[in-house]
């Protein structure tokens, strides 16, 4: 009986450690995002902390992916997350001018953020060091 208890008690500790482990990669603490499709004369990279946002926020409240009809489709825990530029280019004919392209993308998303709740960078070179 004490045998079983303890196999299961260490069983149960050992898939909580694995499930913990598989959980905790949620991708890089920091990003350099830039564009590399529709990358300007001098595009200028901006640097993304990723953890501070995930401490804060959910993943689906940046992340989503496309559908067959090319439409946007919502995030579904634990999805692969393609690159931003994947569907926002400019040969992808994004019809909303405000996310057609990867940099329109993220100015929207994160700036419109930052500014909805008062709070993060929404001047150039907070960004863009």
């Amino acid at each position: 009986m004490k045998k079983t208890v303890m196999y299961a008690v260490v069983l149960a500790m050992g898939l909580g450690f694995a499930a913990n482990g598989m959980a905790a990669d949620k991708g890089p603490a920091d990003i350099t995002l830039k564009s590399t499709i529709d990358a300007g004369a001098t595009p200028k990279p901006a640097t993304f902390p990723h953890a501070k946002h995930q401490e804060k926020m959910a993943c689906k409240e940046c992340h989503h992916s496309k559908g067959a009809d090319g439409k946007q489709v919502a995030y579904v825990e634990g999805q692969k997350n393609e690159k931003c530029e994947s569907c926002h280019n400019k040969a992808a004919g994004i019809a909303n001018a405000k996310v057609a392209t990867f940099k329109d993308a993220a100015h929207t998303r994160c700036k419109g953020c930052h500014t909805e709740k008062k709070a993060g960078p929404t001047k150039c070179p907070d960004c863009h060091k």
